[in-house]
Formats: structure tokens, sequence, C-alpha cells
């Protein structure tokens, strides 16, 4: 009786015990997946390698270095299609040297090419009434704004890189 109660309470024991195991390997899986997901503005899943900072890929555009607020350092850039996802913590309000204003939506898409960004979804100016902004286009001292009108504004307002005011809604 003894022998079968002690096969008993050892089977029982390693049920339970790979139960346990099999839970942690669970959560460290999770973690794991929880980890890779935060970390991937990091590395360039495609390359394997490490991002530029969201300036300095403006910049290779030839765009302005402040167009977003500086907490937008998450994003996604497939160079192949163009396709830009800026994600950003919060919505937020930035005032730029010209006295313009730009509310940026928590992801902002767009398509990205040499002097433009185009399609823009995630982007509102202020002109009179706040406005969809949906392309940015640089020359070489000018920046090109269409947001219903095309604005002219100076390229030079749009280089310092400048945090965003948070707001209530987008």
């Amino acid at each position: 009786m003894d022998a079968i109660a002690g096969k008993v309470g050892s089977y029982w024991f390693n049920q339970k015990a790979k139960g346990e195991l099999s839970s942690v390997g669970n959560d460290i899986n999770s973690l794991q997946s929880s980890i890779e997901g935060g970390a991937k503005w990091l590395v360039n899943k495609v390359k394997g390698s490490v991002q530029k900072p969201l300036p300095e890929l403006l910049k290779e555009y030839d765009l302005p270095s402040g167009l977003f607020p500086k907490d937008a350092t998450n994003y996604e850039f497939n160079p192949e299609t163009g396709k830009l996802v800026v994600n950003i913590p919060q919505v937020c309000e930035v005032g730029y040297r010209d006295q313009t204003v730009v509310r940026f939506s928590t992801t902002v898409t767009g398509q990205l090419g040499k002097g433009k960004l185009a399609e823009i979804e995630g982007m509102k100016t202020k002109v009179i009434i706040w406005v969809k902004l949906t392309m940015v286009w640089t020359d070489e001292s000018k920046l090109y704004v269409s947001a219903g009108i095309k604005r002219t504004r100076s390229r030079e307002a749009y280089e310092v890189i400048r945090n965003g005011i948070c707001v209530d809604r987008f």
C-alpha cells in the first residue's frame, strides 16, 4: 500500500512540477516577445542593424530634422516602399519659430521620398481652424506645406528639434 501511495504521490508531484515549469516557460516566452516588441524600434528586423535616429533619417531624405517632436523616436521605415510610420507617446502640439503650430496624433504615417513626405495621416496645422496636413516638401531654403492650400515656410524654422506640448485630443 505504501508503494502505491508513493507512486501516486510521485506521479502527482511530477505532473505539478511539469505544469509549473511549463508556466515559467510561457512567462519567459511572453517576456521575451514583450521585450522584442518594445525594442522593435531599435533594431531594423530586415537588416538586423541598429536604426538611425529619426532626425538623421529625415536629414538623409533632405527634410528638416525638427519636423517631428523630440519624443518621436519610435518609428518604422521601409526603404523599398517609402512607407514611414512614426509613433509618438501621446497627442501633442509643436510650435515652430515661424509661429506655425502642428498637432500630432500618436501615429503619423506617410510616404517618405527625397525632399518630401506625402500622403500624411496624423498631422494637422492651425489655419484659423485645424486642417489636415497632407504633404511637406522642401528645396534648399524653403519648406512647403500642403494643408488644403499651399504654404511656404522658412526651412530654418523646422531644423530645431522641439518638445511637444501634450493636448487632450487630436
